[in-house]
């Protein structure tokens, strides 16, 4: 949804009908995972992909009957392994999509999309009024899936998946009983972009940006040196900051999913930074240099009163072996080791690696049918 946010924003404005279709289940190793969107206008135009080819005829075809006036429904495609082949994918699997006419509440998620502001969105996929939808913030909720106890209970859960960034199911009885048989609901979160926080204002830190703003973070380079700081020298940065690294991280907002490259090579830059980023609750804090820096980096971080369980959180030397050689090469490498941290990945060659390519999401069970009491915990974040 979030990359459509443009083009959905001009039909609205332009009043042209529209249909939306939704990835809201997936079994086996199918190519999208839930959330992923296709948007069909009523003069034929489509934005967006739903399986990457195998599907899309398909769901053209029931978003046009949804625009002439068919009811919102939930279809399933089974996507083989040679149908996937023929359309340059690795595998197949199933999808579970959902077809509906633009909903009312489309307008406040855009809103909320275009200013980095989370939200979630509820939707009732099966057992209740398909395609009803609650929209749901922080500190407010709009819309109904049609009874006061499941839009409470419903709230309640989606905060709390929006506070982890979790996009999923939840099944509930018809006044928001905690049950698995009678109201399918599917939760999507649009938390703001991760950030990803690049300390030192050289060539792999360009390189790095780039590779950053191409995966989605919001990317901040920081330097204490003018000369180096400059928009011109990292024009794919969402900001660039000329201030002390360690200064600036303190007074810098840092979330679980945050990312920090420390690619300074200067001990008077990167320890003080490194202490202050080893503390926080940042996702992946990576560091370059040599070994040799890497161990005298060590010492100077133990002087500083860092423990050890502190400094094993510390990615040094930064990245995945992949012989890099050139700063793209480098930045390559160094999102490889914090994308595989991010999703449980192994970091090993596909070919070496038993089990589904697109499953088990190690990452809180990020997209999944998560029905299970542990997520009492998440609810109670919210």
């Amino acid at each position: 949804m979030r990359d459509l946010r443009t083009t959905l924003a001009q039909w609205r404005t332009a009043g042209s009908p529209f249909a939306i279709a939704t990835v809201v289940g997936v079994r086996g190793s199918a190519p999208r995972e839930p959330g992923a969107v296709m948007a069909v206008a009523a003069d034929g135009e489509v934005a967006g992909s739903v399986s990457g080819g195998c599907v899309e005829g398909a769901v053209y075809e029931a978003a046009m009957e949804v625009l002439d006036g068919a009811p919102a429904r939930v279809e399933t495609y089974g996507i083989s392994d040679d149908e996937a082949f023929a359309v340059g994918l690795t595998c197949g699997g199933t999808l579970d999509v959902l077809v509906q006419p633009a909903p009312h509440e489309l307008d406040q998620v855009l809103r909320s999309l275009a200013a980095d502001e989370p939200i979630a969105t509820a939707t009732v996929v099966d057992g209740g009024e398909i395609g009803s939808q609650l929209v749901v913030w922080p500190n407010r909720a709009t819309g109904s899936l049609g009874t006061e106890g499941l839009d409470v209970a419903t709230v309640d859960d989606a905060r709390g998946m929006l506070a982890q960034g979790l996009t999923g199911t939840r099944h509930y009885g018809p006044h928001g009983e905690r049950r698995l048989d009678d109201v399918a609901v599917f939760v999507q979160s649009f938390a703001p972009p991760p950030r990803l926080l690049v300390f030192g204002a050289i060539d792999f830190a360009a390189a790095v940006a780039r590779v950053g703003s191409f995966l989605g973070y919001h990317v901040t380079v920081c330097d204490a040196r003018p000369v180096f700081a400059t928009r011109k020298r990292f024009p794919e940065a969402n900001e660039v900051i000329c201030a002390w690294p360690h200064t600036f991280l303190q007074r810098t907002r840092i979330e679980p999913s945050t990312v920090i490259c420390v690619l300074t090579h200067d001990p008077k830059f990167d320890v003080p930074v490194l202490e202050v980023a080893l503390r926080s609750p940042a996702a992946y804090v990576g560091a370059m240099g040599s070994r040799r820096t890497h161990d005298d980096r060590l010492q100077r971080l133990r002087d500083a009163g860092l423990t050890d369980a502190e400094l094993s959180r510390l990615h040094s030397p930064i990245g995945l072996d992949i012989g890099a050689r050139t700063p793209e090469e480098t930045a390559l490498s160094i999102a490889a080791e914090f994308v595989s941290l991010r999703w449980g990945g192994s970091g090993q060659p596909l070919r070496d690696v038993s089990g589904p390519l697109h499953g088990g999401r190690d990452e809180v069970g990020r997209n999944a049918d998560i029905d299970a009491d542990p997520w009492d915990t998440v609810r109670s974040l919210g």
